[in-house]
C-alpha cells in the first residue's frame, strides 16, 4: 500500500509541476514573440531586463528551475519503477498508451531535457554566470541593459540551431499533447463528460505552443 501511495503521490506532484511548466511556456512564448513585432529589439530587451533584475521574478526563477527538476526526476523515477514492475510490458496496452508518443514519454522527455540544457547554456549561463551579453545600444545611445535580443537573433541565424530547435519543439509538442490530458487524469479529473474537452484543449494548447515557438526562429532566419 505504501508503494502504491508513493507512486500515486509522485504522479500527482509530477502533474502539478507539469501544469506549472505549461503556464510558464505561455508566458515565455509571449515574451519571445515581441521580437517579431519590434525590429529594434527594445521592447524585448526592456522586458528581459525587468525579469532579470526584479527580485521577485528572480526568486520565482529558482522556483521554476525546481519545477523542472522535480518534473524530470519524478518522471524518470516513475518510469524506472514501471520497468522494474513490468519488465515484459503489458500484454494489453492501456488506453493512455495507445499512441506512439504516449508509449515513449520518457524518451521524448529525455530529448527535451537535453534541449533545455543546451538552451540554458546559450542564454541563462551567458547572462547570469559568464556575463557575456553585450550592452543594448538604441539609436547610438547605451541603455544600460543587456542585449538579450541580439543573442536570440544571432543563434536563429545559424541553420543547424534552427533545425535542432524546430525538431526539439516538435517533440515537445507531442510530449505536451499527451502530458496535458495525462496530468488531469493523474489529478483525478477524469470523467466521460469533460475528458473529451480536456483532450481537445490539450490538442489546441500543444499545437499553438509548438507553432508559436517555431515561427520565431523561422521568421528571424528568413528575414534578418
Amino acid at each position: 500500500m505504501s508503494v502504491m501511495y508513493s507512486s500515486i503521490t509522485k504522479k500527482i506532484w509530477m502533474s502539478l509541476m507539469g501544469l506549472f511548466l505549461m503556464i510558464f511556456l505561455v508566458v515565455h512564448l509571449g515574451i519571445n514573440l515581441l521580437l517579431l513585432f519590434d525590429p529594434t529589439r527594445e521592447l524585448f530587451n526592456v522586458v528581459a531586463h525587468f525579469m532579470g533584475t526584479n527580485p521577485i521574478i528572480q526568486i520565482f526563477q529558482w522556483v521554476l528551475f525546481a519545477g523542472f527538476a522535480i518534473h524530470i526526476v519524478l518522471g524518470i523515477t516513475l518510469q524506472i519503477q514501471n520497468w522494474i514492475a513490468r519488465p515484459k510490458g503489458y500484454k494489453v496496452k492501456a488506453s493512455s498508451e495507445d499512441t506512439f508518443f504516449s508509449r515513449y514519454m520518457i524518451h521524448t522527455g529525455i530529448i527535451i531535457m537535453i534541449f533545455l540544457i543546451i538552451h540554458f547554456a546559450n542564454f541563462f549561463f551567458k547572462a547570469k554566470i559568464f556575463h557575456s551579453i553585450p550592452e543594448f545600444i538604441l539609436n547610438g545611445v547605451p541603455t544600460g541593459m543587456e542585449d538579450m535580443g541580439i543573442l536570440v537573433v544571432q543563434l536563429f541565424q545559424l541553420p543547424e540551431y534552427v533545425i535542432g530547435y524546430i525538431v526539439a519543439l516538435l517533440i515537445l509538442g507531442f510530449h505536451l499533447d499527451h502530458a496535458f490530458q495525462s496530468a488531469f487524469q493523474s489529478l483525478g479529473l477524469s470523467h466521460k463528460k469533460y475528458t473529451p474537452f480536456i483532450k481537445g484543449l490539450g490538442h489546441i494548447y500543444s499545437i499553438v505552443i509548438t507553432l508559436g515557438y517555431i515561427i520565431i526562429p523561422l521568421f528571424i532566419y528568413f528575414t534578418k
